[in-house]
């Protein structure tokens, strides 16, 4: 029996027994650590809570008492309003006779009755009271002087003033609200109206409440403790619970003192059923802790693996700009290439544009040989000279048109140098109908086009905007070909391009014929691209690049059953 107590002894010595009551004593003082904390917390939140309510309650009377002291202020400020503007008290400051002051007393008696004032009186410009409401008292206003008072030097200077200070005659506290009196614009004397809040003041004393109203300074004047009259706001200290409320109407600030004993009292209670409940609490606290643990261990691990998403993504998302940004710069490149490849494919399509121009060229030259041949015949009758000069007048203009279609050609294989002007657009277009005039005739194809405004202007050059127009008549003219009754139509409308507000004018060129195939409309404007025998497939992609250097544009309709071909020639109009 001895040996087996040495033995048990020996174990308490060993290092594992030390280590298990260390361990015991670390869970003891971690529990009495818990208790102390959920012991604690019961009261601050117990505490908080209590003074929260409390604050609710407090300010809800704090308004209220606000609102009714505001509510005696308007009451009293409107007595003084009406009276200041009333006919028998202007009548007795302007000229004061016994009855008259007699009248404004009496009236003033029986006013501050009915509106609970404590004193109504009417002084002249000198301050001199001349009527009061306690004119049957001893300690009557009439006859005393208050000139040096502010509320009457405040009210004679700017209509209205007031001021919360000690009775010169009565001796007793209150707030004299004064209004300034006129009599044809020029003031004769004020109202004066004294508040004592005898009953409000009442009303806020009790239930260890301390309420006070304070003007701007910090000065005391209504309380419910008249000790504090007149003097700073006192210190409530950390004991009360205080509540401020503006009083509205005035310059003043109620303030409201609830003392916090009764919330301390019902913590504490709390405090005390938390710590018969300190064990369990404590077994709970331990596993909600542990819990924590685990929690905060995944939170960790979802942290990294978030960091690390977002660095890839960040990664990932630098390449996608860099690879942006390679993609843009390709696409300057290609615009740039298009650029120069438009300009090759001038230079190379010049070769077949010649065989347009030498189309172009050979009317002109037709009709000087026409003309010429004419003029040689009048020649021997001297009745015809007039219609040589005529002719001869023609061939000029012929051979001026000629030098001016080489003109173009030359310009044509150099870079577009911006050189637009105002074009007279009725001039070009009879220029054009002038020139396709003659293939027109042969197959009896009328236009139908409206009167062009002769002062109409447009932004372009004259030579290579007739050029386009000739392009379109005659592709109009080719397309009626076996059409029963062939016919083109011409429009002219105004507006604004809807990109840039720019003022436009549309020139449509519609024919009756079959119309544009899907493929033949898909493909309009590529080049070398005909349905003519004997076409260059360039007529039209010269026609929209000329367009483009002017500002404007070229375009189809699409293709619609029944319909002919439509082309729209858009032209900034020269403002």
């Amino acid at each position: 029996m001895a040996q087996g107590g040495l033995k048990a002894v020996l174990r308490l010595g060993s290092p594992a027994g030390l280590s298990r009551r260390m361990r015991r004593i670390l869970i003891a003082a971690g529990v009495l650590a818990l208790f102390a904390v959920v012991l604690f917390e019961t009261y601050h939140v117990s505490f908080q809570r209590g003074k929260a309510r409390l604050s609710d309650e407090a300010s809800a009377t704090a308004q209220g008492r606000a609102m009714t002291l505001s509510s005696e202020l308007a009451k009293q400020r409107a007595v003084a309003l009406i009276l200041a503007d009333d006919r028998d008290v202007i009548e007795g400051l302007s000229a004061p006779t016994p009855v008259r002051t007699d009248l404004m007393s009496r009236k003033f008696e029986d006013l501050r009755a009915q509106t609970g004032s404590s004193v109504i009186y009417a002084v002249d410009t000198t301050g001199l009271a001349l009527a009061a409401s306690n004119w049957r008292d001893e300690d009557s206003f009439i006859g005393s002087n208050y000139g040096f008072r502010f509320y009457f030097t405040g009210a004679m200077t700017t209509g209205e003033a007031w001021e919360y200070a000690l009775g010169n005659v009565s001796l007793r506290p209150g707030l004299y609200l004064s209004r300034r009196v006129e009599a044809n614009g020029q003031p004769v004397g004020a109202i004066i109206v004294k508040v004592e809040f005898v009953e409000i003041e009442a009303s806020w004393r009790g239930a260890g409440v301390d309420t006070v109203a304070v003007d701007p300074g910090g000065r005391v004047t209504l309380t419910s403790t008249p000790d504090w009259r007149f003097l700073p706001e006192p210190d409530f200290g950390p004991d009360r619970l205080v509540v401020s409320r503006p009083v509205g109407g005035s310059d003043w600030r109620l303030d409201m003192a609830v003392p916090l004993a009764p919330v301390r009292q019902e913590a504490l209670g709390m405090t005390l059923i938390a710590a018969l409940l300190a064990l369990p609490l404590g077994l709970i606290a331990a596993l909600w802790r542990q819990r924590l643990h685990r929690q905060h261990l995944r939170r960790a691990a979802e942290a990294r693996y978030r960091n690390d998403l977002e660095q890839e993504v960040a990664a990932r998302t630098r390449d996608l700009s860099e690879e942006i940004g390679e993609r843009k710069a390709a696409e300057r490149r290609l615009a740039a290439m298009q650029a120069r490849l438009v300009q090759a494919n001038k230079l190379a399509a010049l070769g077949q544009i010649t065989a347009g121009v030498a189309h172009e060229v050979n009317q002109p030259l037709a009709t000087i040989r026409l003309l010429a041949e004419n003029g040689e015949a009048m020649m021997p009758d001297p009745k015809a000279a007039p219609e040589v000069r005529e002719n001869l007048g023609l061939i000029v203009q012929m051979t001026d048109r000629i030098a001016r279609i080489t003109s173009e050609l030359r310009g044509f294989s150099r870079k577009a140098r911006g050189e637009r002007e105002p074009v007279p657009l009725i001039e070009a277009w009879e220029a054009s109908l002038l020139l396709s005039a003659s293939r027109r005739a042969e197959d009896r194809v009328p236009i139908r086009a409206p009167r062009i405004p002769p002062g109409l202007l447009v932004i372009g050059e004259k030579v290579r905007l007739e050029q386009v127009m000739v392009n379109l008549i005659q592709n109009a003219h080719e397309a009626l070909a076996g059409t029963a009754q062939p016919e083109i139509r011409v429009t002219l409308s105004h507006g604004r391009r809807e990109t840039d507000g720019a003022q436009v004018v549309t020139l449509t060129i519609a024919d009756n014929g079959p119309g544009l195939s899907a493929e033949v409309a898909q493909n309009l404007f590529t080049p070398f691209l005909t349905t003519k025998r004997e076409g260059t497939g360039l007529g039209l992609v010269i026609s929209q690049g000329i367009m483009r250097d002017f500002g404007g544009r070229l375009w189809a309709d699409p293709p619609a059953p029944g319909q002919g071909a439509r082309f729209h020639l858009e032209l900034l109009v020269a403002v």
